[in-house]
């Protein structure tokens, strides 16, 4: 059943996990492999664990394929937390998918902002409320990756119908900040670079991050989301500096290794989901290797 917009801006307001997209060794899709996983971050209390997001390679996939891991999620989950599902490419293809999902029990969809170099602001209006009209109206977050298009712009997005909150992904607050007061006070904003940003986020407004390292290590990043809450700013950037060396593999390569760290991390212990997709690179090098796994001894989650 899917979650009013009321108790969507609740659950936006935790933690929103990006989940990967496991492979076999052929390199063909394998969704069962995300059961621990998924498990270990539930059981942590992580709030939304999200497909086809952008650590789930979404831009890797067919769509057919992404249609196949929305419906796994949603039965792996069998009701245990709100799924949302990442929804983007083509209008054809995202509304498919919109619909897809939604049947397969999505409670929300993640809006991927069109990469298409030929997007008018009032074009995304209407891509936007094609897709709601696919999925028969279920709530959604767009996914902000690119603030270039302007304050107005995301006004504009925000006043859609069904639009409940903003994944805001580029490192500027002062802009997120301009972007909470045009919009409706109702809209959750919720910082969309993961922990190392989300104090930054929190400051000027933003409730709740996304996460890959909820992938690997989900009790830190509900400690994290625990001090934020509470606003102990101090606790929080301990707590994120004692994983920054995880993000700052992920960063390297023009981001290029940043599914490439959480699958290597997954491997090692001992959730082997397979290597990830081109143009993504794998694997790590060796010295991201060796610094990859200094983070995970020093945090005890390997010996």
């Amino acid at each position: 059943m899917a979650l009013s917009k009321a108790d969507l801006r609740g659950v936006l307001s935790g933690i929103s996990g990006i989940l990967v997209t496991p492979y076999d060794e052929n390199g063909d899709i394998a969704p069962a492999k995300l059961k621990p996983i998924i498990d270990r971050a539930l059981a942590a209390g992580v709030h939304f664990p999200v497909v086809n997001g952008n650590t789930g390679e979404f831009y890797a996939l067919t769509t057919a394929e992404a249609i196949t891991m929305a419906k796994s999620v949603a039965e792996m989950l069998d009701g245990r937390a709100p799924m949302l599902a990442g929804i983007g490419r083509g209008v054809q293809d995202a509304c498919a998918l919109a619909k897809a999902s939604a049947e397969a029990g999505a409670e929300a969809l993640m809006i991927h902002q069109p990469p298409d170099p030929f997007v008018a602001p009032r074009g995304v209006v209407e891509y936007i409320k094609r897709i709601a009209d696919a999925s028969g109206g279920l709530p959604m977050m767009l996914y902000l990756r690119n603030d270039a298009i302007g304050t107005k712009a995301i006004a504009d997005l925000c006043a859609i119908e069904g639009v409940a909150g903003v994944k805001w992904a580029t490192p500027n607050p002062m802009k997120l900040s301009e972007a909470i007061n045009a919009c409706d006070p109702d809209i959750v904003w919720v910082g969309g670079l993961a922990e190392t940003w989300a104090p930054a986020f929190y400051a000027v407004g933003a409730r709740g991050f996304t996460s890959g390292l909820i992938n690997v290590w989900p009790e830190r990043s509900m400690a994290i989301h625990a001090a934020l809450e509470a606003g102990d700013y101090a606790k929080a950037r301990d707590l994120i500096r004692d994983m920054s060396a995880f993000e700052e593999v992920r960063a390297e390569e023009m981001n290029g290794t940043n599914v490439t760290g959480v699958k290597a991390a997954l491997k090692l212990l001992g959730d082997d989901c397979g290597a990830t997709r081109p143009p993504s690179a794998w694997p790590l090098t060796d010295k991201q290797h060796d610094k990859l796994v200094g983070f995970m001894r020093q945090n005890n989650l390997v010996k």
